[in-house]
């Protein structure tokens, strides 16, 4: 478990710490706000790829509903050959249904890091700091966390709280898209479901985890809404060019 943790450390919550310090440092103002919007503007743009893969995944796999439902209806009495039958069908179609995970599986151990990064900041003494800066990271005179001059980040602030559950409530609204609920449609229901539910449960924890991850939770929730918006339009756009041929 210690070397697991000591990898945890070297590949991700020390390049984050520093980076952020970097930031602070180096941006002008010195606004710790600042740093964290730019940090997580980098974070997502490294994440890019991953959640570009996982966009087009969800659009095909919204795409080949209509033949799930006749396997679904040919095989009901058969699961064994349904899931035979289902695979085949992903296989066919060079889709992976786990794909749309993946910027989630990404960002879980990102978010984790960076929540240790924000709470050390907080109590952090210069001797704890200097030894967990890098050689070429110079140490900050101090760290004023008030954003913008308005809102102090190691606070809980109930705005940025339901500003991040709104934001959530969007993405998650873009995400699923215009869909038909059928009556007894258990799956679409359960997605409904959540919705509401996630968008609350982001208040819930932003407000608990603090400030400094409610603005990094709308940043990267902006980023994903605009990614959504930029992968889908090429998508239409190419869809377009293809008919047009």
């Amino acid at each position: 478990m210690s070397a697991l943790i000591q990898f945890f450390n070297l590949i991700l919550y020390q390049p984050l710490l520093n980076a952020l310090i970097l930031l602070y440092n180096y941006l002008p103002g010195h606004d710790f706000g600042i740093a964290v919007i730019v940090l997580t503007v980098i974070i997502r743009l490294i994440l890019h790829p991953s959640s570009v893969k996982a966009i087009k995944s969800q659009k095909a796999l919204s795409a080949l509903q209509p033949k799930l439902k006749e396997i679904q209806k040919k095989f009901k009495n058969d699961r064994e050959k349904l899931a035979r039958a289902t695979m085949e069908l992903y296989q066919k179609e060079k889709i992976s249904p786990f794909s749309g995970c993946l910027p989630l599986l990404f960002q879980l151990p990102i978010l984790i890091a960076l929540y240790r990064v924000f709470f050390f900041l907080k109590d952090f003494t210069p001797q704890t700091l200097q030894e967990s800066l890098y050689s070429f990271v110079s140490y900050p005179d101090g760290i004023n966390t008030v954003f913008l001059g308005i809102v102090d980040l190691a606070k809980p602030n109930i705005f940025l709280a339901i500003l991040a559950g709104v934001f959530q409530f969007l993405q998650s609204k873009i995400s699923i898209g215009k869909q038909e609920m059928k009556k007894g449609d258990f799956a679409k229901a359960i997605q409904s479901q959540m919705l509401y539910f996630f968008p609350v449960f982001t208040v819930f924890i932003v407000w608990k985890l603090g400030s400094i991850i409610g603005l990094y939770w709308i940043v990267s929730t902006l980023f994903s809404i605009g990614e959504h918006y930029l992968v889908n339009s090429k998508l239409e756009n190419s869809f377009r060019k293809k008919e047009i041929g």
